[in-house]
């Protein structure tokens, strides 16, 4: 398995890059999320998934570890196939796709293109439980840990709103802010709930 490839960015379109790694090119099918994060600078790094069928072997690319992990979560489910989940990750942002599934929102997932009523009530039957893991990676991990946010929710449910109602709005919150106090994220909160 290949799990990234860092070298120099040779080729960028929507849909695929090519990647220099010591001398060999890698074609590398992306979403338009990871083409929107990645920049025109020179030498990348890049986090992949190696797809191995009796008649080709595809590699995918992604920016982030957990848009890599949401890709396979919704490979394992039965009639999601690669080009339709790469059309998913295109559609909406991981995490928009993430909460959907969390939060059993049936409608935004069909709003994607190719996906009907069965197939998201089956996506988000099969990866309910499994989606909350994701949160737990990388980029998504660092949110969480602020004792901050954690303040601010405790203080949130004091004043009648749910953990799960307040905490979508403050993830927002500190994901726009970089360090915001405890009363900056109730403040902006409150604004939006």
């Amino acid at each position: 398995m290949i799990h990234h490839l860092s070298g120099k960015l040779v080729e960028k379109n929507p849909t695929y890059i090519v990647v220099e790694c010591a001398g060999v090119g890698y074609f590398v099918n992306i979403s338009l999320h990871t083409f929107s994060k990645l920049t025109d600078q020179e030498n990348i790094s890049i986090f992949t998934h190696l797809q191995v069928k009796e008649d080709a072997h595809t590699l995918f690319g992604f920016a982030q570890k957990s848009e890599r992990e949401i890709f396979r979560l919704l490979l394992s489910v039965s009639g999601i196939g690669s080009s339709t989940a790469r059309t998913m990750l295109s559609s909406l942002e991981p995490a928009q796709i993430r909460d959907a599934i969390a939060n059993a929102d049936v409608r935004t997932i069909q709003g994607i293109k190719g996906i009907g009523a069965k197939t998201a009530q089956r996506v988000i039957l099969d990866l309910k439980d499994k989606i909350l893991k994701v949160q737990e990676m990388g980029e998504v991990s660092t949110i969480s840990n602020n004792t901050n946010k954690e303040e601010a929710l405790s203080a949130l449910e004091v004043l009648g709103y749910t953990r799960r109602q307040s905490g979508k709005v403050v993830d927002k919150i500190v994901a726009q802010h970089p360090s915001p106090s405890v009363e900056d994220i109730i403040k902006l909160a409150l604004k939006n709930l």
